[in-house]
């Protein structure tokens, strides 16, 4: 894969072989994010974890104290009273049945995060060959699939994410924006990282965070030494 001359010049600062502090690999990620926008700053987990085992599987979601600085727009579906409380939470969308052939059939996706009331499910279950691969079917482990609607959308709106293993095993997650402060993106961190070892399967064997990587949108990796984060 080709680099543009910015990412080769930013690459030259970080020391491959070298496995860093949290707060020295997020400060220099953050000075590498040189891209004209605001890029986001991601952490990818590698972990031990064989995710074709349902016992070693990894979901869930966490506030991060700071959020994302996305604004991220949801899709709750709901009836009745639990559809008035959505969208007096502040939920972009709010709807039934009506929005499955929208979704099916003209692909209209412009929503990040869908929650649900249980049910709802019977509905939202239609849409699984489109929500599923895109990561955005609800889930009950991740807080998207509740009757407690307003809290769900204070939630996301707040800053919560959802983390999970992705087939290589792996978990990506955003932890803020290059713009944020040094300590906001530390806070964030290590609250993510809080999360993923209380998330630790117990059937687990081995080495659970085996390396865990900081980059910006356009920026090189830095490795953190996972030792100091279990």
């Amino acid at each position: 894969m080709k680099h543009g001359k910015k990412y080769t010049e930013a690459a030259k600062a970080v020391d491959r072989a070298a496995l860093y502090d949290p707060s020295d690999a997020i400060n220099m990620v953050k000075k590498l994010a040189v891209a004209k926008f605001d890029e986001t700053i991601e952490v990818h987990i590698r972990t031990g974890c064989d995710g074709r085992h349902a016992d070693q599987q990894i979901r869930g979601a966490v506030v991060l104290p700071h959020g994302t600085g996305k604004k991220v727009r949801v899709l709750v579906f709901a009836k009745g009273p639990k559809a008035d409380e959505a969208v007096a939470a502040g939920a972009e969308f709010v709807g039934a049945e009506e929005l499955v052939p929208k979704i099916q059939n003209e692909g209209w996706l412009d929503f990040d995060v869908v929650v649900a009331t249980p049910d709802m499910m019977g509905v939202v279950g239609r849409l699984g060959r489109v929500l599923g691969p895109k990561g955005l079917m609800p889930n009950p482990k991740a807080g998207t699939v509740t009757m407690d609607v307003t809290k769900a959308v204070n939630d996301i709106k707040a800053g919560k994410i959802e983390y999970r293993l992705d087939k290589t095993n792996i978990v990506h997650v955003p932890i803020g924006k290059a713009s944020f402060t040094e300590e906001q993106l530390a806070d964030n961190f290590q609250t993510l990282i809080g999360a993923i070892n209380k998330a630790k399967p117990s059937a687990l064997k081995g080495q659970y965070l085996r390396s865990v990587t900081v980059a910006s949108t356009m920026g090189p990796g830095v490795k953190i030494n996972p030792v100091k984060l279990a």
